[in-house]
């Protein structure tokens, strides 16, 4: 054997031996050739297993004492850390304690998640559909742009699947004006035919969640097509189908009473008949003076028997602005309804009567939808709606971007059900939140990044950088209201496949019930076009304390199999003497 093979097997056998014991040491990559680099753990870990270990050992009931006392699981029991030490099976062998290597590996694996993993549906599921935000698809059938792109129900059903319960359908006559079809009218898109739609959410409507899923028809049918959708609508669904049995619904019902239902949510045929288009009228005239007398009565009792069919059908009564935008948040205390405005529409109102807004919300639906103008299926800021109570911000699934992480983020939450009760404060009638005044700090989070590892399993070695290893740096932030949005970033490592940076960040958050944290790794590029190496976003609200392991996701949503990052989470009183001043300015 020659000295090449002989130093070939001789790193095959050391990095077999290597991968077996605890978490030491990390293999990188620079051109052809491998080496090796001790990682330890940080001080902080390293101080912390002092601190809940006997001679460099920790037992079972050292590992309960930490979880309940650091992380603050507070009922976590010795099973709990059996569990632990079970995960951890091919490391220690049969031995029932932890060295602080297996501490370390612990930390850093997917044992140890930034939320937990067991907590599911824990919100009041009691309250009112109004009471909660409601995870929103716009325009669900589209494939990808919204002027060319393809209709198809598998955009529907992957929506269903991530636990979207809001879709939006666009119904329109075909060219014979003889059967439905979905499609973004007036641009090039492919339509799709309606019953696919219909029985691609049926059959996925309560895959990720049994909480009900409303379907929101922008219907530009005439009122005999309304009734062949009335007819599909309730064959392909039967009991699914919610029908209220009245128009004049005082109150929403609960998602608690409606799972496993799906609600049809569209304006009623007869402001469908007052918002035609000219063109629609000067044709319905043009026939009806080609019809007899005999003919045209005939056709008037056809329609009018049509009408309750797809009355019917209404769960939730919607409508689009008339007139002044103020007016249309008037409070009806008989019945309630849902109003859809655009993003610019929301921007505009917002600036002058958010308390109306919040007002509103509180009995009635509220869906945003983007603005005309998104051809690339690109999405606006999310926590805009939120903070005046908008249950239904409507986005675009096809594409990526911070905006669409930002709402997976927030429907993270509540066990992944995709819906998530609002804040109590704007829910409260008798002291009208209002979004434009200054607020108090709540709390401060506390936000340390430690290191990062994985890249190196999950990347081709020349992904980020032909010649050498990554430089990889993290942004860290909130998203949530004005005052609390804010972006830091760590320094960036050099050529280093796992990086360490022990940076700390601090984040006073005036509203934590509607802060998303958010987490986007990057390598450095001098030219500024940083390359992505992913991202989290996790909903402030049900953030783990202690020292955790966040596993990175993909432009599109999709997690890493290794890609980790090794961060601490406190939260802390605010300081009394700023909270005071925050008071005393507004």
């Amino acid at each position: 054997m020659s000295s090449t093979m002989r130093s070939r097997s001789w790193l095959r056998s050391r990095i077999l031996r290597e991968s077996r014991r605890p978490f030491r040491f990390q293999i990188c990559c620079c051109r052809r050739d491998f080496y090796f680099r001790e990682v330890r753990p940080p001080s902080d870990v390293q101080l912390l297993f002092g601190q809940y270990s006997e001679n460099g050992t920790m037992t079972i009931e050292h590992l309960r004492r930490f979880l309940v006392e650091y992380q603050k699981l507070k009922d976590a029991t010795r099973e709990d850390a059996m569990s632990i030490l079970h995960s951890l099976r091919h490391h220690i062998m049969y031995r029932k304690e932890l060295n602080v290597d297996h501490f370390f590996r612990y930390l850093l694996s997917d044992h140890n998640p930034p939320m937990a993993p067991s907590l599911g549906v824990h919100h009041d599921m009691n309250a009112p559909l109004a009471h909660y935000y409601m995870y929103t698809g716009h325009n669900s059938y589209l494939t990808g742009n919204q002027l060319s792109s393809d209709s198809s129900s598998e955009p529907i059903i992957k929506a269903l699947k991530k636990g979207v319960r809001v879709i939006e359908l666009d119904l329109w006559p075909d060219s014979g004006g003889n059967k439905v079809k979905v499609s973004h009218g007036n641009t090039l898109t492919s339509p799709v035919d309606l019953n696919r739609c219909l029985s691609a959410t049926r059959d996925y409507a309560f895959i990720a969640s049994e909480f009900p899923v409303v379907i929101t028809f922008e219907d530009h049918l005439t009122p005999r097509l309304q009734a062949k959708v009335a007819k599909m609508v309730t064959k392909t669904f039967e009991s699914k189908l919610h029908q209220p049995g009245t128009d004049q619904l005082a109150e929403f019902p609960s998602p608690e009473s409606l799972k496993k239902k799906i609600l049809i949510s569209t304006k009623p045929p007869k402001e469908h008949l007052e918002r035609q288009s000219s063109m629609e009228k000067e044709y319905d005239s043009a026939q009806s003076e080609e019809l007899s007398d005999k003919e045209g009565s005939d056709q008037d009792d056809e329609e009018k028997n049509v009408f309750p069919e797809y009355k019917h059908l209404i769960a939730i009564r919607a409508g689009k602005p008339k007139g002044r935008l103020t007016n249309s948040l008037r409070i009806d205390t008989s019945k309630v309804r849902r109003l859809s405005l655009s993003e610019q529409e929301l921007e505009e109102i917002s600036q002058k009567h958010g308390q109306d807004l919040v007002r509103f919300t509180q009995k009635n639906l509220l869906r945003i939808y983007p603005k005309g103008t998104r051809f690339d299926s690109s999405n606006y800021d999310p926590l805009l709606g939120w903070m005046h109570g908008a249950q239904m911000v409507a986005f675009n699934m096809q594409g990526y971007g911070k905006y669409l992480w930002i709402m997976e983020g927030m429907f993270k939450a509540n066990g992944r059900c995709g819906y998530v009760k609002k804040p109590d404060f704007l829910l409260d009638k008798d002291h009208i939140f209002d979004p434009a005044k200054p607020l108090p700090v709540k709390t401060n989070l506390k936000v340390t990044v430690y290191l990062g590892e994985g890249w190196h399993l999950d990347f081709k070695a020349t992904h980020f950088d032909q010649f050498s290893p990554p430089d990889f740096f993290v942004r860290v932030g909130i998203a949530g209201v004005p005052d609390d949005t804010v972006m830091k970033r760590t320094e960036a490592m050099e050529d280093d496949w796992t990086p360490v940076w022990n940076e700390e960040f601090e984040f006073p958050l005036r509203v934590p019930e509607l802060a998303i944290l958010r987490i986007e790794a990057l390598e450095f590029d001098t030219t500024r076009h940083h390359d992505f190496g992913g991202q989290m976003c996790v909903p402030v609200s049900e953030l783990r304390t202690g020292i955790r392991a966040v596993p990175l996701h993909g432009r599109k949503g999709i997690k890493y199999p290794s890609v980790k990052l090794l961060m601490r989470f406190e939260f802390e009183e605010p300081d009394s003497e700023v909270e005071n001043e925050v008071e005393n300015d507004s």
